[in-house]
């Protein structure tokens, strides 16, 4: 007889407490509908609020509810690999902990891995709803990044995705120290299709990405997969040493001149030819 296949959820939260036990009803009323056995593994980035009380007590009568507690807040795509590498599930959905990843969705994920599909990401419909300036630099940001890299995103795409167990496998093997995640899966190639979603208004709590963490992200996620950043800089270097050699002639003449402080002369010179051998 075959044995039923299972389905691993991983749901990485920091300061989530108040919206734990709501998700996880809304996701067992879906995967209730469905013919798989499932785990849902949550992954305590270092919260500060009642996050890992609230997951304990939910495992302790759950027998498939799991969770993983990080020593200290590591970030979002730490957690989420955290998760990945612990799964067991034939597939495995990645989503977010705040409800905004519709948990109904996942039943569209389902649909396509039963029809093949190794990866079935996700890509967020333009929330009207969110302010000017979050909607330009997100479109800013795919527009710049797909400029710049040689990986191409589509708009709107998130880590609200399902990776057959050959997906898992082959990204666990990575050995990457900055993750970017969305990056990794699409440039790791298998089967791929992607589903539109109209996001959740979030359940309970505030964003806890910041300007700061989100441009930091981006430019995590720009210098993974191009060395064009890289070569702007050396362009740039190589610039402005040309420009700093007219420096040279203008110290002689000035210290022919006797215009020069006693020193400056050799001074400079002496900066300008390390930084070409720097260079």
């Amino acid at each position: 007889m075959q044995s039923v296949k299972k389905i691993s959820i991983v749901i990485p939260a920091f300061n989530e407490a108040r919206n734990i036990e709501k998700l996880y009803e809304e996701l067992v009323r879906v995967m209730q509908q469905t013919k798989y056995q499932y785990e849902l593994i949550f992954v305590d980035d270092g919260s500060i609020d009642e996050t890992l009380e609230v997951v304990k007590s939910l495992c302790s009568n759950k027998p498939n509810v799991f969770y993983i507690e990080l020593s200290r807040n590591f970030g979002h795509q730490s957690a989420l690999k955290a998760g990945i590498d612990m799964a067991t599930g034939d597939c495995l959905i990645t989503m977010d902990s705040d409800l905004q990843h519709p948990p109904v969705i996942v039943m569209d994920l389902i649909r396509y891995w039963e029809e093949g599909y190794d990866v079935v990401y996700t890509k967020r419909k333009e929330d009207k709803k969110l302010s000017w300036f979050k909607r330009k630099t997100s479109s800013l940001y795919y527009n710049l990044y797909n400029r710049l890299s040689d990986l191409k995103l589509e708009k709107g795409t998130a880590d609200f995705r399902l990776m057959s167990k050959n997906v898992v496998e082959a990204f666990s093997s990575l050995r990457e120290n900055e993750l970017f995640i969305r990056g990794l899966i699409k440039w790791a190639g298998f089967k791929q299709i992607a589903v539109e979603y109209e996001p959740n208004e979030r359940f309970s709590g505030v964003s806890k990405y910041n300007l700061k963490q989100m441009v930091s992200f981006a430019v995590k996620g720009i210098t993974s997969f191009s060395v064009r950043p890289l070569k702007l800089v050396a362009y740039v270097g190589l610039i402005l040493f040309l420009v700093s050699l007219i420096l040279i002639p203008y110290a002689l003449i000035s210290y022919l001149l006797g215009d020069a402080v006693s020193g400056w002369t050799s001074i400079i010179i002496s900066v300008i030819f390390l930084a070409a051998y720097s260079y």
